[in-house]
């Protein structure tokens, strides 16, 4: 029996994309994966153990080794943070651990929401195994997500609590201006971590670009207020977006 595989990320879509699955499916043919970041709020490890509990399904959990599931390591050893084939921590510590669990004839759950519906359908392209997408099926936004899941009872992620889009790292390279104006309010020990990583490696890991010159600058230069981080789009950081996002960079789009 070929399995139906869950890519479960602590975030409410995936939450909700997998309790869909097994609605589908049953329990018998679901596997939940989750990759383990050091980085990660805390709060996602009770998260995952509610999601589990409402899930009446266990979550597996799988780690690298190599960089101790650490962004902050894997920059650090690699010397780079971002680069055109995507970032290191996105491919070494979430695809390549996902990756190696994989067998033919998986089915791949992923929770892309309807306003994803165009990631999604240039990820079909792409991706050559067999994806789901429930959410974009019965039409549900991620705000449905996370109401869905108040009123199931499960608390959600302390990062949305906080005011941000997503329950990723805390410090993400793919956010953007206003997104890292809010991490230093209000994680500005980890701001100041990262900008000294930024400043360790040099001006190739500066993540943004002065719209006059076109010079690139990093978050030692970022000045406080710019941005507007209500209006930036959420930030995908998952097993299928580092997939599409080197495809596209070798040309393949």
């Amino acid at each position: 029996m070929s399995r139906v595989v869950c890519h479960f990320s602590c975030g409410a879509a995936s939450a909700v994309a997998t309790k869909l699955a097994i609605a589908k499916y049953g329990h018998e043919r679901i596997l939940i994966l989750n990759a383990f970041l050091v980085e990660e709020h805390e709060d996602n490890r009770r998260f995952l153990a509610d999601c589990a509990e409402w899930f009446e399904h266990a979550v597996t959990e799988v780690r690298d080794e190599k960089y101790g599931a650490s962004t902050l390591q894997i920059w650090r050893r690699k010397r780079y943070i971002m680069s055109r084939h995507g970032a290191p921590c996105s491919m070494h510590l979430k695809r390549e651990p996902l990756a190696a669990l994989a067998l033919p004839g998986d089915t791949d759950v992923i929770g892309y929401t309807i306003e994803e519906l165009d990631r999604f359908e240039s990820m079909k392209e792409r991706y050559p195994g067999s994806i789901e997408a429930p959410l974009i099926d019965k039409g549900l936004t991620k705000s449905d997500c996370m109401a869905m899941l108040e009123r199931a009872g499960v608390q959600l992620p302390e990062m949305y609590r906080l005011g941000f889009h997503n329950a990723n790292c805390v410090g993400c390279p793919k956010g953007g201006e206003g997104y890292w104006n809010k991490i230093r309010d209000v994680f500005p020990e980890r701001f100041v971590q990262i900008s000294e990583i930024q400043e360790s490696i040099g001006p190739g890991a500066y993540f943004f670009r002065n719209r006059q010159t076109g010079e690139r600058y990093g978050l030692k230069d970022l000045p406080i207020g710019r941005g507007n981080y209500p209006t930036e789009k959420s930030i995908s950081c998952s097993f299928f977006c580092d997939i599409a996002e080197q495809d596209i960079a070798e040309g393949g789009a």
